[in-house]
């Protein structure tokens, strides 16, 4: 871990200290090779044809010296000095080229005899201009030694860094593939996320600053006899904040902190995942108390015997079988805490889930209005907003949001300000931004004809109508026939934040779910491609209400909802065919009876449906003051309850 204190020695100017590089050494090597070739071999000879030696070389006398290379088959050529530029041009050689030796060499002809065949070049000159050839061998030592060693070399080169790149992270070297890649976060060099930053989930805060509380007050406890809890499981949806609430623990427990993923246990190689286990838990030991940190633990936990490919001797089994044996097996492990975070938790070993090992399981859940009014305040900390900003008002129309949603629709918020060039962010800019987020971009140029426009818009009206009139369906907020992301149509609604819901509201919102269907079929005679997703919509709920919740006369109380998961490792559904055939009876009889109630709400309102869809073909989006106009005020309407208007849900009243 690097050193955040300035004043520490080496830090001078916030620089920081020399360090050795291995590649500077490796690029002085490949200077000194270059260099020893530049200064000690010179250049090398230029190859010429005996024929050019014997006409040329040796009858002008230009030639003061001949080396015979008789185990290299080889004869060298050094010229006189001032020699070498007649023959410039014709090879090609600048003023700048230099020969530490000899200058041209050729390869001699078959059966050439050295002695005569110079002598009689040489006929023509005078005796003391004449040379005599010298005989001698050469062994290239280095040369050998070089191509012999190169292959082994670049070999192994190769394949260190190959393991090198491979097990970095992991203590750096191919001998450390099997050390732990966890994180150490300790009180001097993180910046701290306490649990003030941590808004809403106030249930699992208590819970899990006991742990907190535990490891700075062990005595506390340990005094009436108590043991702290060997591990805590936090399950919830993504993006709830149990990420965050690990991390506004490692803030609030002043004690080492090891982070890491469950998929950094699993590597290519057979044994790494249990031995980083080893490793990390040998670590944790050394430095009691301390909290482990594993996210995303169903990377490894998944239970035994259910991973895809039938393998006998699977890395992740390993990898468990080591992590169950650290965290409660025969040796000691104490002052060492386990928090785990997962989304599914269904499919986790019960060996790891039973106590003794994760003594508790924490639920983080979605936010409810209180919830998300708090992780509002917390996101808009930062934001520049409009001097009136309703917080309340965000709070109640996001409902079924993460905390990631919520901070995304922040973010998105500030940016669709900024593209606007505005000073602030104001309320208009976050209901854009929740649009954008649950229906998707605009796209005010897809070409649509006005025939499918109208259809559309029918479609449209006729699920705004459905939901207006009858009583348990969802309020609508806001209704749009201009296409967002893959959708022709969209439509806004404001469902309630219920833990049961009763036959008749599922009837009533399926019912509403077809209602774009009926109005397509009341209105043209005809049905059309567009009502896809809510009959996708509506088949599921249908078969849920029948198959796992027993709302069926016929089923009776019979539920075939499987919470523990192992369904979905079967090839054999749990129940008969013939329970199959009445399942599929019911739930075609659930639709029809729900189709039929939206077909009747809509001929009982067939000129308020008229009137929306005209109202949607001109201004192309509508509000739910506009359906009060039409239809009169809701039976129950939450909107009123809420302060929720047309004109507050969009000040302006114009399409986005």
């Amino acid at each position: 871990m690097s050193n955040s204190n300035p004043n520490s020695p080496g830090r001078g100017n916030n620089k920081s200290p020399w360090r050795f590089n291995p590649y500077w050494f490796y690029a002085l090597l490949g200077i000194l090779i270059i260099s020893m070739y530049y200064f000690y071999g010179g250049g090398e000879p230029i190859r010429t044809q005996w024929k050019e030696v014997r006409t040329r070389m040796l009858p002008s006398g230009d030639i003061s010296r001949m080396v015979i290379i008789t185990n290299q088959n080889r004869v060298e050529i050094e010229l006189k000095d001032g020699r070498l530029e007649k023959y410039a041009k014709e090879y090609n050689l600048s003023s700048s080229t230099s020969f530490s030796g000899a200058q041209f060499f050729f390869t001699p002809p078959n059966e050439w005899d050295s002695e005569i065949a110079i002598a009689e070049a040489q006929e023509t000159i005078i005796p003391s201009e004449r040379v005599s050839p010298e005989y001698t061998e050469r062994n290239n030592y280095l040369g050998r030694i070089m191509e012999f060693l190169m292959f082994p070399l670049i070999l192994l080169l190769f394949w260190f860094f190959m393991f090198r790149g491979m097990s970095r992270g992991g203590g750096g070297g191919i001998f450390n593939v099997g050390k732990s890649k966890a994180q150490l976060f300790d009180n001097t060099d993180i910046k701290k996320v306490t649990f003030s930053d941590v808004a809403g989930l106030e249930e699992a805060k208590v819970e899990i600053m006991e742990i907190v509380d535990f490891l700075k007050n062990p005595k506390k406890y340990t005094d009436l006899g108590g043991k702290i809890p060997k591990g805590v499981l936090l399950v919830g949806p993504p993006g709830t904040g149990k990420t965050l609430l690990a991390k506004a623990v490692a803030g609030e427990a002043n004690v080492p902190f090891f982070s890491m993923s469950g998929s950094d246990f699993v590597e290519m190689f057979v044994g790494v995942g249990a031995s980083r286990v080893r490793d990390l838990f040998r670590q944790a030991k050394e430095k009691a108390p301390c909290i482990v940190f594993i996210d995303e633990i169903d990377a490894v936990g998944r239970a035994r015997g259910k991973n895809a490919g039938f393998s006998g001797n699977d890395e992740r089994e390993n990898t468990l079988n080591q992590l169950l044996t650290e965290m409660d097996g025969f040796g000691t492990n104490s002052g060492v805490i386990v928090l785990a975070a997962t989304n599914r938790a269904d499919i986790l070993d019960k060996a790891l889930m039973r106590a003794g090992r994760f003594d508790r399981q924490i639920y983080v859940d979605l936010p409810e209005y209180k919830e998300r009014l708090d992780i509002f305040k917390v996101h808009l900390r930062i934001l520049k907003l409009d001097p009136d900003f309703n917080v309340e008002f965000l709070a109640r129309q996001t409902p079924g949001f993460s905390g990631a949603d919520i901070a995304n629709v922040c973010n998105e918020a500030a940016l669709i300000a900024a593209r606007k060039d505005r000073q602030t962010v104001g309320k208009q800019d976050f209901l854009d931004a929740i649009d954008r987020i649950i229906a998707g971009l605009e796209k005010k140029s897809k070409l649509i004809t006005k025939e499918e426009k109208r259809t559309i818009a029918f479609h449209e009206a006729g699920h705004a109508t459905v939901s207006w009139i009858l009583e348990h369906a969802n309020p609508l907020l806001k209704v749009t026939i201009i296409p967002r992301g893959r959708s022709l149509g969209a439509a806004w609604y404001l469902p309630d934040e219920r833990q049961i819901t009763t036959t008749e509201q599922m009837m009533d919102e399926m019912a509403s779910t077809l209602g774009g269907r009926a109005s397509e079929e009341l209105t043209f005679g005809r049905i059309s491609t567009g009502a896809l997703s809510d009959l996708e919509k509506a088949t599921k709920q249908s078969y849920a209400m029948v198959a796992y919740f027993g709302m069926s006369s016929k089923i009776g109380n019979l539920s075939y909802y499987d919470s523990s998961g192992q369904s979905e490792y079967a090839f054999s559904k749990p129940y008969s065919e013939k329970t199959s055939e009445m399942l599929d009876e019911e739930a075609k009889k659930i639709i029809d009876t729900a189709y039929d109630l939206a077909k009747s709400v809509l001929v009982q309102h067939k000129d308020g449906l008229h009137a929306l869809a005209e109202l949607l073909l001109e201004k192309e989006v509508i509000f739910s003051e506009d359906l009060e106009k039409i239809f009169g005020k809701r039976k129950n309407s939450r909107l009123e309850e809420m302060g929720l208007t047309g004109n507050e849900v969009n000040p302006d009243n114009q399409s986005e």
